[in-house]
């Protein structure tokens, strides 16, 4: 996609506290890539090829990525981990699915296994130690899946350890209230797509603004926005840090777009500095 639909890629570079971090890890830099949706339309190859230069720039420790890799048809993924055998980091690249991946039958091994083949950790369900075992790595399964039941992996570790989760869908940081996460990482909402500044994402003021329109205008507002209630519930979290309780959620603005194109919402690169 052009970059006038999209913005100019940006690269937001956070810090993060970590109550318990022991000293060793302090300092450590994750990079979170997202939502991809490589197919052709949604993601130019200069925009990847300029991410995955920024990523590497930043000399990561670990390298993250939150889902969504293609958008209907897994084929793509092939092609897509090409590019990804570029990603540098000390510790590995980690990876969760996200809805899209998993859309048809064999979507979800098709992706799984070419991300094995370049050595990629894809996490369903599972606890990793990248770090070592003073900082686990939670991947859980997405939240639309049967199979997204945080419950059995998170019951795992001592709450006295601090954690990183990665889930595509924030909406999931309102389950995982019950349970102690340090981090949590997702993507999916794609920052809003359109942000009215000082206000935040449109989709947030979705139905307000639908009242207000004409009604003869009310179905191409429905048709470029789309239905934001199916994306996520918590637009509130659509993109940036957020604390959830006594948990902290950060969503990543992606680097695939969907109609109508981004405005005041640029594509991105995270850098994350635990300390």
């Amino acid at each position: 996609m052009h970059w006038l639909f999209t913005g100019h890629l940006r690269v937001d570079k956070i810090e993060v506290k970590i109550a318990d971090l022991p000293a060793s890890l302090r300092g450590t830099t994750l990079v979170q890539l997202s939502d991809f949706h490589y197919d052709g339309v949604r993601l130019s190859e200069a925009m990847l090829e300029q991410a995955i230069a920024l990523s590497n720039e930043a000399e990561p420790d670990l390298v993250l990525l939150t889902g969504d890799y293609v958008t209907d048809d897994p084929t793509p993924i092939h092609q897509l981990v090409r590019r990804l055998k570029h990603l540098e980091s000390r510790y590995g690249v980690y990876a969760v699915l996200g809805n899209h991946d998993i859309q048809l039958s064999h979507s979800q091994t098709e992706v799984t296994d070419a991300f094995t083949s370049i050595g990629v950790h894809v996490l369903w369900n599972e606890i990793a130690y990248p770090l070592g075992k003073e900082l686990p790595l939670v991947g859980l399964a997405d939240y639309w899946s049967r199979e997204f039941y945080p419950a059995p992996i998170l019951n795992q570790l001592d709450s006295t350890t601090p954690r990183i989760v990665l889930s595509h869908n924030p909406d999931t940081a309102m389950i995982l209230q019950k349970w102690r996460v340090d981090l949590q990482l997702s993507g999916h909402t794609h920052g809003g797509h359109i942000v009215l500044p000082g206000l935040g994402p449109l989709v947030f003021h979705y139905k307000k603004l639908l009242k207000k329109l004409p009604i003869k205008w009310r179905r191409w507002a429905s048709f470029l926005l789309g239905n934001p209630s199916k994306v996520v519930r918590y637009w509130e979290w659509a993109q940036g840090f957020h604390h959830v309780a006594e948990n902290q959620l950060y969503v990543n603005r992606g680097l695939g777009t969907y109609r109508p194109g981004r405005l005041f919402c640029p594509p991105e690169v995270t850098v994350i500095t635990l300390v």
